[in-house]
């Protein structure tokens, strides 16, 4: 599997990133009456970018890999580290946050985490299929 296949495969991503965060920011207005930080929401996204190109990387890593042990070991610690440091971000915006936690602002990175999550795997399961190795 060549890197262009893999650059290919991210747009999907990349354009999720790209389409949330400006509907974040030129819909300010919308989401304040709904009562939902898009601060929160912008860090949240851009964090969520940054561990979805890791764990993306670590998948496609994976898929060169011939032993599926070390590809299913790959694969789960990838996810584990996603979820975690997600988990850990939330808990740190809480804690700080205190009473003014925005829960608008913490369910709209979870729906965003799940979309990443499913988009990725998607995109995981078409490069398997193409690939030898998997």
């Amino acid at each position: 599997m060549d890197n262009k296949t893999i650059g290919k495969a991210f747009v999907p991503i990349t354009i999720i990133f790209i389409i949330t965060n400006a509907f974040f920011i030129f819909g300010r207005s919308l989401l304040a009456r709904w009562g939902v930080d898009t601060d929160v929401l912008i860090i949240g996204n851009l964090l969520l970018i940054l561990l979805t190109a890791f764990s993306f990387y670590q998948h496609t890593r994976a898929l060169r890999n011939k032993n599926i042990h070390a590809f299913l070991r790959m694969l789960k610690g990838s996810m584990l580290i996603k979820m975690g440091v997600c988990g850990v971000a939330a808990f740190i915006y809480i804690v700080t946050a205190g009473k003014a936690v925005n829960t608008g602002g913490v369910l709209g990175f979870m729906f965003l985490y799940f979309v990443y999550s499913l988009t990725e795997a998607s995109i995981v399961m078409k490069l398997s299929k193409q690939n030898k190795n998997a």
